[in-house]
Order: structure tokens, then C-alpha cells, then sequence
């Protein structure tokens, strides 16, 4: 059993790129966490992937707070509103437990990075009741590698998104220039930790699995990511290529991302990927898009045991 992390470490935070080197046992980091993992919601997702949601679906815990700035966000109201509750890791390794007993495929850790070790510790006391589920990691992709590394004993798979290859689109729209060369660096750890992936049963029990959300105007960019993947990885690793783009938040106004993406632009992007050789991977019909799919805030499952 893996064993708990002291949290100290949070006194001078540089858990994500930022490295903002905030005090968090007594504030909040540029990402907006503190001292406990704030929690937005807990439920049961069918619609990630068929090897993370299984039957039932994905056991989520969407964490509050986040290291970038996207303006297009679909969960604004917890990635920088910082709707949620705050849990003690003992209470965070409860419903860890919970979703086990609910029948989650998996658990789904969405937004993690700024509570690694809350999480930790949270797996911790989860494991002691008997948890046993594959842990999904299901992040920005914009990691430290040093954070990673605290991971190797506590998740089975990593869901990392690979938002932008250009620092120009990367910049404008999330605020990190640098968001290629950190992301490409921890997806390269993030395999080295798993290895290939391996499904059993229909659910992905370790490996990786890059999503990549197309975005209006940029299917060039969208290929260049594919490519460095493919040269990179093969088919040691899934891709999930995302058709769920809906404008929100400050992209509602915005000049290029104000508008759905076109038929055009999926299919080219995923014809490319195809070109590539990709076969391990998945794709979403044109009604991925749609608002009802955002989940309501309403911090279910968060203080509270259902079963």
C-alpha cells in the first residue's frame, strides 16, 4: 500500500508549471487551492470514454481550482469561480470508497493537479477500506514532472488532454505559452510511469490516454499534435480525438472561438489521424456538443455517503 504525504510541501507550492511558490497553508495559489481539496461534484459519468465509463460509468470527482486560464472553459464556475467544498483527505478517501460502491468503473479524478497530495493521502485511507479500483489521473496535461513522480505509486491511468501545439494559440487562450513543451515532457513521463496501454474486461487498467478537443479555426494545429504523438508513441497509447466544443465563458465573444466547429474540420483532423495509422482510438459524433452534457454544480456526493 502506498503510504501518505506530508503537506508541507504546500508552504512554498510548486506543484503545477506556475510555480507560484505560494504559502497554501495559509492562502490560496494561483490555481485557487488551499490547504484541503476543494470538491465540486461526485458522480457516476457515462459519457468519457467506453474504457473509463464502462457500464455504470466513471466514477468523477471534479476538483475546484485550476493552473490555466482557458477561456473557452465549459466548468468556469469551479476552474476559476472555485465552486465547491472543502473535505479533509480522510473525508476525500471516503468517497473514493464511495464510488467503488456505487459501481464505478473507474475512479475519475478530474482537474487533480493542484491536490496531488491530498489525493495521495486520500488514497491512502480509501485503500485501507478496501478500495481497488484503477485510478484515472484526468488532467490539463500542463504537469510537473516532479509532481508526477509522487504519482507512480498511486495512479494506473493517465488522461491528459494535449490542448495546443502553437505557443500562440496557447497563450491567448489559456495563458501559457509554454503549454507544448511542459505538456509533450509529461505526457513522455506520464507513458514512462504506465508503460503501454492495457485494457482488460473493457476498461483501461493502466496506460495512457491522450484527448485532444479540436478547436474552430485550428485543425492544422490539431494535426501537428497527432503527428508528434504518433512519432512519439504509436499505438502504445489511446488517442480520443473531441468533438464536443461549445462555446462558453469569454469564448462566447471572442472573434474565432465564438462559433461551433464545422463537419469539415472534425473529419479532416480525424482522417488525418486514421492516415497516421492511429487505430487505438476513439472519436464523437456531432452530438457530443450539446450543453445538457456540462454537469450542474451542485456538490453531490460531496459531504454526504450514498451508496
Amino acid at each position: 500500500m502506498s503510504s501518505m504525504i506530508n503537506k508541507e510541501l504546500l508552504a512554498d507550492c510548486t506543484l503545477c508549471p506556475r510555480r507560484c511558490h505560494t504559502d497554501r497553508l495559509s492562502g490560496q495559489g494561483f490555481c485557487g487551492g488551499g490547504t484541503e481539496a476543494r470538491v465540486a461534484l461526485v458522480s457516476l459519468h457515462p459519457w468519457e470514454e467506453p474504457v473509463i465509463a464502462g457500464e455504470k460509468g466513471a466514477g468523477t470527482v471534479f476538483f475546484s481550482g485550476c493552473s490555466l486560464r482557458c477561456m473557452f472553459c465549459q466548468n468556469h464556475e469551479i476552474s476559476h469561480g472555485r465552486q465547491g467544498i472543502e473535505v479533509s483527505d480522510e473525508r476525500l478517501g471516503e468517497i473514493f470508497y464511495e464510488q467503488q460502491l456505487r459501481g464505478a468503473a473507474t475512479l475519475d479524478l478530474v482537474t487533480p493537479t493542484h491536490y496531488v497530495p491530498q489525493i495521495i493521502n486520500g488514497l491512502f485511507f480509501a485503500k485501507k477500506k478496501g478500495f481497488s479500483l484503477p485510478v484515472v489521473y484526468n488532467s490539463s496535461g500542463y504537469e510537473n514532472i516532479s509532481t508526477l513522480e509522487m504519482l507512480r505509486e498511486n495512479v494506473d491511468v493517465f488522461l491528459p488532454d494535449l490542448k495546443y501545439f502553437s505557443a500562440d494559440l496557447a497563450d491567448e487562450y489559456s495563458g501559457a505559452a509554454d503549454y507544448f513543451q511542459v505538456a509533450s515532457q509529461a505526457i513522455r513521463k506520464m507513458v514512462q510511469l504506465t508503460g503501454e496501454a492495457v485494457v482488460k474486461d473493457g476498461i483501461l487498467q493502466r496506460g495512457v490516454l491522450v484527448r485532444h478537443m479540436i478547436l474552430p479555426g485550428a485543425r492544422r494545429d490539431s494535426m501537428e499534435l497527432l503527428k508528434w504523438l504518433w512519432e512519439e508513441f504509436g499505438d502504445s497509447i489511446m488517442v480520443s480525438i473531441m468533438n464536443q466544443y461549445t462555446p462558453a465563458y469569454k469564448a462566447l465573444t471572442h472573434p474565432k472561438l465564438k462559433r461551433r466547429l464545422t463537419t469539415f474540420e472534425y473529419d479532416s483532423v480525424v482522417d488525418y489521424a486514421l492516415e497516421l495509422g492511429f487505430s487505438r482510438c476513439f472519436v464523437q459524433d456531432p452530438g457530443a456538443a450539446r450543453e445538457e452534457y456540462i454537469p450542474k454544480w451542485t456538490g453531490e456526493g460531496v459531504e454526504g455517503s450514498r451508496t
